[in-house]
């Protein structure tokens, strides 16, 4: 017999033995336990899918529900979820802003802007939102604003207005409120009061809105923007003393949860951290723009650089499984440690910067 013959009929014989092991199926399935093939009645599951009439459709209708929910949440944070963290990122549209006004604050206005409105402002997002089941995004979103709030504070005080004992500007006075506005805030909470709130997103619209106003008039010189030396070391100042709080919250993180497995609340302080840097780093370079003069008679052009560098490194730090392990830890990594160190190494650069500017 040739080879050929031989592979003929071993396939042959394969063929008729999964014929015979599928008629078998076919024979279980048909004459299984509480149905027959004849049955329609109240068997199983798939009996009562092909039942004929209302009773059909309402079970066909009942199982495509379950499947819809059972998607929802999952596609529905895969399309929503976005940790936007560009570092070409410029204002464009309504937020740019032309000659006379201030980069640092159109980009706070563009920050805003792509956040909230487009792409969708996630931490207050309620429990029918697939984004209230989302816990990167949310921390990333309000880290951002928390940095933009920081900024915003030292714009009314200080560079806002021409000295200490002038009247601060008004729309710098509302964006400076309106940003402090928690960012967990839905419409509705009925465990808190059953009264409607303000949004978080409508406060941070509202924000955004008093900015342009602001720039605008800036750009008109109806507005005062002072690009003195002391008031970029203040600003500068400030950035790093909530460098500092912040580098204390991921010394806790690792210090007291290092030794978990599982450190479930990690990757919460990781993007929130990174947020934080992120604004921070937008920011920064919107100021460079801003004070370019300041920093150039200064001779600060190589350490703007490089803290630009430092907070562009922190910021685009990006596990896919933020692990919190312990910083001599031999085999499991611990990004918790590793952002800290260029938040720290930035915050040096800071106060490196603020000590010339001061003389």
């Amino acid at each position: 017999m040739s080879f050929r013959e031989n592979v003929a009929r071993l396939r042959d014989w394969w063929r008729d033995r999964f014929e015979s092991a599928a008629d078998g199926l076919r024979h279980r399935w048909m004459y299984r336990k509480g149905g027959s093939s004849g049955d329609t009645g109240n068997g199983t599951l798939f009996s009562k899918l092909d039942e004929p009439g209302w009773g059909g459709i309402v079970w066909r209708a009942l199982v495509a529900l379950v499947v819809v929910i059972l998607l929802y949440y999952p596609i529905g944070m895969l399309m929503v979820n976005r940790i936007d963290d560009d570092p070409d990122f410029k204002p464009a549209g309504a937020n740019a802003i032309g000659e006379g006004g201030s980069q640092a604050v159109a980009m706070m206005t563009a920050l805003i802007d792509r956040e909230v409105n487009q792409n969708s402002w996630t931490a207050n997002d309620p429990f029918f939102q697939p984004g209230a089941m989302l816990d990167n995004m949310p921390n990333f979103q309000t880290g951002i604003v928390s940095a933009l709030a920081r900024f915003s504070f030292e714009m009314t005080d200080q560079v806002g207005r021409s000295r200490g004992s002038s009247e601060a500007d008004p729309d710098l006075q509302k964006a400076a409120g309106l940003l402090q506005y928690p960012g967990d805030v839905w419409i509705w909470n009925p465990t808190v009061s059953l009264a409607i709130k303000a949004s978080s997103e409508s406060q941070y619209r509202a924000a955004r809105l008093a900015l342009i106003r602001y720039n605008q008039r800036l750009a008109k010189g109806e507005a005062t923007f002072e690009r003195r030396a002391d008031n970029l070391m203040a600003t500068l100042d400030r950035f790093a003393s909530d460098l500092g709080s912040q580098s204390a919250v991921l010394d806790t993180e690792v210090r007291e949860h290092s030794s978990y497995f599982i450190d479930s609340n990690a990757d919460d302080v990781f993007y929130n951290t990174k947020g934080k840097l992120y604004g921070y780093y937008l920011l920064t370079k919107g100021l460079g723009e801003d004070f370019a003069p300041v920093i150039k008679e200064k001779g600060l052009q190589k350490n703007w650089a490089q803290l630009l560098d430092t907070f562009r490194e922190a910021a685009a730090l990006s596990p896919w499984v933020v692990v919190n392990g312990a910083p001599d830890a031999q085999f499991e990594p611990s990004h918790l440690a590793a952002q800290g160190f260029y938040l720290l190494r930035a915050r040096t650069q800071l106060r490196e910067i603020t000590n010339v500017l001061l003389k």
